[in-house]
């Protein structure tokens, strides 16, 4: 279902996923792998329009500040864990980067009253991203 914005635009459902275990994406036997697929074939069935970007909000990261990242290029996949089966470091997912989306990130949560937001141009820690 989708919400209307005030300004009239659609805005499409928003998901929070926590992403679990790094295993969940190569590890067949647990549950929640087996959830997020069929989930994922309910809301994007082949056929349904891929969103243009995505939106990641990430607790792993500390400032002072929110801080927003802008990737003009493409993303890299960032692998913040250690000592796991070889084939976890050989999943990718590239895609552009978002920089409108980020930019947008930015204006409201400096009209919500944060005093400041700072905003970082860097490959690591990815904001917003476009789609594949």
């Amino acid at each position: 279902m989708m919400m209307m914005a005030m300004n009239g635009m659609k805005i499409p459902d928003t998901y929070y996923i926590s992403h679990g275990s790094p295993t969940l994406s190569i590890d067949e036997t647990m549950p929640a792998r087996h959830f997020l697929q069929s989930f994922q074939q309910k809301v994007y069935p082949r056929d349904a329009p891929r969103p243009s970007s995505i939106l990641v909000i990430s607790g792993h990261w500390e400032t002072d500040y929110p801080t927003v990242n802008v990737v003009d290029g493409r993303c890299e996949t960032i692998y913040d864990f250690y000592n796991f089966p070889k084939s976890m470091y050989q999943l990718k997912y590239p895609v552009p980067g978002a920089p409108k989306l980020a930019k947008r990130v930015k204006e409201l949560l400096m009209s919500s009253k944060f005093k400041k937001v700072n905003e970082e141009r860097d490959e690591g820690s990815i904001m917003a991203r476009g789609s594949h």
